[in-house]
């Protein structure tokens, strides 16, 4: 049986929800929480027209490995071209996650 340690990876001193809250540390990678309310359609590649290969649960947190342009998908944090790479050929798009930023919060992916 595994045990996954999570920590949060800033502590903040107020009652505010601010995105450093949200971030976590999940097994040593940075996880971003998934808008609360929707299930989300993970990708194939940048867009929605490439295949859906799964869907994630509500109150999903997800890992982004990298990120690229797409396809301009409007969602709960605005409208955004970036596509979050979250595993091997597994895209969301980051209008749907709240990773704090209207730009790229990692690399570029290659």
């Amino acid at each position: 049986m595994a045990i996954e340690e999570t920590a949060d990876a800033v502590a903040t001193t107020d009652a505010t929800d601010t995105v450093a809250d949200t971030v976590e540390t999940t097994a040593g990678a940075i996880t971003y929480p998934v808008a609360p309310g929707y299930q989300l359609n993970v990708r194939s590649g940048p867009g929605t027209n490439y295949r859906l290969v799964k869907v994630l649960s509500y109150n999903s947190r997800v890992p982004i490995r990298c990120q690229r342009h797409g396809q301009k998908v409007s969602g709960p944090y605005g409208t955004s071209d970036i596509w979050d790479n979250i595993a091997p050929g597994q895209y969301v798009s980051d209008a749907y996650v709240r990773t704090g930023s209207d730009g790229f919060v990692t690399a570029p992916c290659g």
